[in-house]
């Protein structure tokens, strides 16, 4: 394709791209936005884990960020079609922002879980809604090269948020970090004001219409390729209670190096979107996802049993960076597998299916890492999660014929 031989690097890209306004301002409202989320994901957390002491009450907190998401995914892509997308991106930030304001008076553990649901459920809405509008602003010829500065966009966004997360919850605690969680959304919002001048024809939805997502996983391949982004799920669920006991406990670290570890993985993300645009054309989909969760299991057993040798901060601030990168490939990858399987005009169900299913595993992974840690012990689960990366990524490389 003409497209293809078109030139490469982020700067004619964004000089390009700069031609389109509309396109530029969602581009900036989507780093406010995320930002955002990132800064309550990073800060309430660690919040409650200080202030209780209690893995389980973490797990709980992260538990309420991430259901909502399985809950509302069959719904976004029937809003994203049938409502005027910029005035849902608009109202989601308005009301992400309207739902936090109590916590600015308290924070009471019961509160923390109900803001979490709410601005979990208006998130799961701006993603697929935003990636909705993008083709209309940029066209088909752009649009490859304005995805790609979405993705960039993500990964700057989580080593913002989450570094600022932290760092503010450290120095100036929860109420500051909701100061600046409001302040993002808010510029967030006034982006989205003035109209994109382009109009996207609404479709009816189908009632019930969703349900072809979860009946594609009919097809053995399709189903496999399900199974790999189920352990990559748990996994993940399993992480994100994880991460803050082993920060905070055998690397003796605070709030503030949560927020850098967790937010330094960016970094890693970044050079993975070079990585893929580099190889994708000559590695299957299928290959790469076994190769990116393979490489993720193996770093992951390092750096949790790494604490025995060193823990000198530096040197994990290096592998959090690195590790980054692998978790983007498997993960793209393993979307990018189940696209080439799915028919064109069922691939916005399968991915909504998907999108549900990774919410609910990440969910069961959480919960159990979160009320297992006391009994089984630390050392143990973080063997468990990374042995379980490496056997999912052995596994998808022996089946990639």
């Amino acid at each position: 394709m003409v497209t293809a031989r078109r030139r490469s690097g982020i700067l004619p890209v964004m000089t390009t791209l700069a031609r389109h306004p509309a396109f530029v301002r969602l581009w900036l409202s989507g780093l406010f936005a995320e930002t955002a989320e990132w800064m309550l994901q990073v800060a309430l957390p660690v919040y409650v884990y200080q202030a209780t002491g209690s893995a389980g009450s973490t797990a709980l907190v992260m538990v309420t960020g991430i259901l909502p998401m399985l809950l509302v995914s069959p719904v976004a892509g029937v809003v994203a079609d049938r409502f005027d997308r910029r005035r849902v991106l608009y109202v989601v930030c308005l009301a992400q922002a309207a739902v936090s304001v109590p916590l600015l008076f308290g924070s009471h553990q019961g509160l923390i879980y109900v803001v979490m649901v709410a601005q979990s459920a208006l998130a799961s809405l701006f993603e697929p809604t935003r990636n909705a509008l993008v083709p209309a602003l940029v066209g088909a010829d752009r649009l490859a090269s304005a995805n790609g500065l979405m993705g960039f966009n993500s990964s700057i966004s989580r080593l913002a948020g989450s570094a600022l997360g932290g760092l503010v919850l450290g120095v100036w605690g929860l109420s500051w970090v909701i100061v600046g969680y409001l302040a993002a959304l808010v510029l967030a919002a006034l982006l989205l004001v003035p109209r994109f001048g382009v109009h996207v024809e609404s479709t009816p939805a189908e009632p019930g219409g969703w349900l072809d997502g979860v009946r594609a996983f009919r097809d053995p391949s399709l189903r496999a390729t399900g199974v790999s982004l189920g352990l990559i799920a748990l996994g993940q669920g399993m992480f994100l209670v994880l991460f803050v006991v082993f920060v905070t406990g055998p690397l003796h670290g605070g709030d503030a190096d949560v927020g850098l570890l967790r937010g330094i993985q960016a970094i890693g993300g970044l050079g993975a979107g070079l990585l893929i645009a580099a190889v994708a054309n000559r590695v299957s989909a299928v290959r790469m996802m076994g190769l990116g969760i393979l490489t993720l299991g193996l770093c992951s057993a390092l750096i949790w049993n790494l604490p025995h040798v060193t823990v000198t901060f530096w040197l994990y601030v290096v592998l959090f960076a690195a590790i980054g990168a692998p978790a983007v490939v498997a993960q793209s990858a393993a979307l990018t597998a189940v696209q080439l399987r799915v028919p064109d005009e069922q691939t916005g169900r399968v991915l909504a299916a998907v999108y549900a299913g990774f919410a609910g595993l990440t969910t069961v992974g959480t919960l159990v890492a979160g009320f297992l840690v006391g009994t089984v012990g630390l050392d143990v689960l973080l063997d468990v999660q990374a042995g379980m990366l490496v056997a999912a990524g052995i596994a998808a490389l022996l089946r990639r014929a």
